[in-house]
This record gives C-alpha cells, sequence and structure tokens, in this order.
C-alpha cells in the first residue's frame, strides 16, 4: 500500500484514523471511501490506491473507533462473525458525523482541489446514500448497500449525483426488497441504477466468495464515469492514445511507450493471446516481439473512435505485407511475401493520465486466408474483403451465406 494514516477530529471532539492516498499528480478531487463492516483492511486500501491513481485524493475513515480503534479483518468465519458484532453496535447518526468531519478534513488538506464524493460497500453502501442525504457531498456510490429499504424516506433529500450497484442474487437484499428500492430511487432523476445478473452480495471483492469479475469491472466503469463528470479530472484520452501509439508505431521506442502506462499494465491481443502482464513481462514482450515485429509498411486506417470516461474504442484497419514473422499476430508463421488488411478493434482502458490496459480484436481467419495459409473454399471466412467493406458499406453484403438466396421474394 502507498498511503498512510492520519487523524481526524470528530465533530464531538474525539480523534480517529483515517487511510490517506494520494495522486501521482500531487492534487485532485476528493473522495471518502466507506467500509465494509472488516474494517479499513487489505481491500480498502487496495481501492484507495487504486482510485488515487484515477486522480484522486482519498481517505477512507475508521468508522468503528468508538467500539474499537484499528479494526481490521479478513473474510473468514471468525472475522465474519466478529464483523457482524461490530455492525449491530454501530450508531448510523455518529457514522454520518464521522463521515462529515472526514469530508471536512479532506477539504482541508493542501492536495485537495475541487469537490468531494463517496464511495461505499456493504455497510458504507448504506452510509454513503445516507451521506448524499444528510450532508453536502457532490456524488455518492452504494455497492450493495444493506439495510436501504430502512431509509427510504431520506430518498427525496439526495440531491447531488448517486449511482447504486445491486447485486441480482444478493441475499441481504431479496428481489422484492431491491424493487422497493428501485421504485424509491427511481423518483430522483440524478440517480443511476444497475443490477448484476446472477450475482451475490460482495461481488467487487477479490478476496469475497462471490467475487465477479466482469460485474466488478462493469460496475467500475460506471462508477468512474459518474465521478468524471461530477468530480473530474477530465483526461485527454486521445492524446493519450495517440501518443502511446505514435511511440509503438512510429517511432518504435520501447523505452518511451512504456511511461506512457501504469506501474503494471496489460496487453491482450485476443486471438492469439499475446501481450504481456505486468512491466517487465510487457516490455520484453514489446522490445523483442513486437515493436520490431511489425513489417515495414505496417499503416493503420482509422474507422472510428469512441471515447468514454475510461477508456478509448478504436476501430481501424491494420495493413501490411507479412514480410517477417509477426509474433504477436501469425507466430510461428514464417513471412509470405503477402499483403493483408483486416479490421481490427481496440478496447483501451485507462487509470488517471496512464494507459492500463489493451484488448485487441481481429479476424484471424482472414489474415490467414490473406496471406495464403488457410484454403476459405466451404468455409465461412473472408479475405481481404472483410476490410474492404469496413470503408464501403455498398460492397456485396451476405455473400458467405448458402441461404440467403432462399428469402429472395419472400415478404418482409
Amino acid at each position: 500500500m502507498s498511503g498512510q494514516f492520519i487523524e481526524v477530529t470528530a465533530r464531538d471532539g474525539g480523534r480517529f484514523s483515517a487511510y490517506l492516498a494520494t495522486p501521482p499528480q500531487g492534487s485532485g478531487p476528493g473522495l471518502v471511501l466507506l467500509q465494509e463492516i472488516f474494517g479499513i483492511n487489505y481491500y480498502m486500501k487496495s481501492m484507495a490506491d487504486r482510485y488515487a491513481q484515477e486522480g484522486y485524493v482519498v481517505l477512507v475513515p475508521d468508522l468503528f473507533w468508538r467500539m474499537k480503534p484499528g479494526v481490521v479483518l479478513g473474510y473468514t468465519a471468525e472475522d465474519f462473525t466478529e464483523a457482524l458484532g461490530y455492525n449491530e453496535r454501530f450508531d448510523v447518526p455518529l457514522g454520518i458525523e464521522d463521515i462529515a468531519a472526514t469530508v471536512a478534513a479532506l477539504r482541508a488538506l493542501p492536495m485537495h482541489a475541487g469537490k468531494v464524493g463517496t464511495i461505499g460497500y456493504c455497510l458504507g453502501g448504506r452510509l454513503a446514500m445516507l451521506a448524499a442525504a444528510r450532508t453536502d457531498i457532490d456524488c455518492a456510490v452504494c455497492y450493495y448497500g444493506v439495510a436501504l429499504d430502512g431509509f427510504l424516506d431520506e430518498v427525496p433529500a439526495i440531491k447531488c449525483p448517486m449511482v447504486f450497484h445491486f447485486a441480482e442474487a444478493d441475499a441481504y437484499c431479496p428481489a422484492e426488497v431491491r424493487e422497493k428500492i428501485s421504485a424509491a430511487l427511481s423518483t430522483r432523476p440524478q440517480i443511476e441504477q444497475y443490477v448484476y445478473p446472477g450475482c451475490d452480495h460482495a461481488f467487487a471483492t477479490p478476496e469475497r466468495e462471490h467475487f465477479d469479475k466482469p460485474a466488478a469491472m462493469m460496475a467500475y466503469s460506471r462508477t468512474m464515469a459518474m465521478l468524471r463528470k461530477v468530480l473530474g479530472p477530465v483526461y485527454d484520452l486521445n492524446h493519450l492514445w495517440e501518443q502511446h501509439c505514435y511511440y509503438e508505431f512510429g517511432t518504435r521506442d520501447v523505452d518511451a511507450v512504456m511511461p506512457t502506462m501504469v506501474a503494471q499494465p496489460y496487453v491482450n491481443h485476443v486471438p492469439t493471446m499475446t501481450g504481456g502482464v505486468g512491466h517487465d513481462q510487457l516490455k520484453r514482450f514489446y522490445k523483442y516481439h513486437f515493436v520490431d515485429s511489425n513489417p515495414a509498411d505496417t499503416r493503420l486506417i482509422p474507422i472510428s473512435r469512441t471515447i468514454g470516461a475510461d477508456r478509448v474504442v478504436d476501430e481501424f484497419v491494420f495493413c501490411a505485407t507479412h514480410d517477417r514473422e509477426i509474433d504477436w499476430m501469425l507466430p510461428g508463421l514464417a513471412p509470405t511475401g503477402k499483403y493483408f488488411e483486416i479490421p481490427m478493434l481496440a478496447v483501451v482502458c485507462f487509470r488517471g493520465d496512464k494507459l492500463y490496459n489493451e484488448h485487441i480484436y481481429w479476424d484471424q481467419a482472414s489474415v490467414l486466408v490473406q496471406i495464403g495459409v488457410l484454403d476459405p473454399a466451404g468455409l465461412p471466412v473472408a479475405g481481404i474483403q472483410t476490410a474492404k467493406k469496413m470503408i464501403d458499406e455498398t460492397l456485396p453484403t451476405n455473400t458467405l451465406m448458402p441461404n440467403w438466396a432462399s428469402s429472395e421474394g419472400k415478404p418482409t
């Protein structure tokens, strides 16, 4: 963990600790993270560090300090029993007071600049909703908050933008209860709500039994969209991505590529599963198997670019002559000298102003057809036509579909 603990003064004069994580840029908007029932454990600190990477000054207050300062629990049966005891004795009104004190302390930090939001998990999810209703925070996020139905009378007081993440199979929030909560939240136009199919409580915590990575990733991206919109900071992802590509394909400078990425990035070329996870493996991949594996005449034709809060989706055509072994795309195949064009899609995720990961997709069968190592006869695959039709939609459609002729003249 890269953060540190500081002391916060409660409104009634007591003092409690809070984990502080600061962004690489040195300053930024504020986030208060609200714990599960397990205290400021590894998960809470790791999430604070992650949001600091995104550009936020983050504080995680010790909300159990009035019962026992410094509670740090894992997820064993014994830890869970102890955590339930703290949860049962937790004083919600005093907890909200301590959250308000944390917000005030955050605003007073010299590295804080701008607005303040809050994100809460489980117990913290309920507190995030109450903080949105009772304090002056600028936005809030609730992950599978517990016992929300007991506080629906406070929903009209929520004036700031807010996001709720619900687990469809959450045993602590059955469908009928969730529908009641959802109906109340629907009266507030600035509130977004999402339900994650098949997921159970705590789906966003890697160490928990019901962790669901796809749902956690989707929820995180939706959270970031709201945070960027309300709090900022907003980064020029278009420029950052173009700079990264320039070093990859223009100057072919690996030492310039790596600083455009986070400390531990990853790249996955989906059809061939090539790339790397972590700085050292990825730098090795770039240096020995990517940058100089690209043919001399490599050219990218941009088709479209969609820029979101935390990612760029790039649609383009990759053009090249197979003049060398292309480790990342055609591993193990000797150069054929054949020219090819292939539509590609890059989904590029950022953390703050650094690239975090790339998922690159293309039709491998089309590449193999174009370089002459796959006979397309009798197979539903095409060659360079896939790239040509990307640019010219008037080219023939359904040429690979033998049954297409059977619908000729039939009513539509």
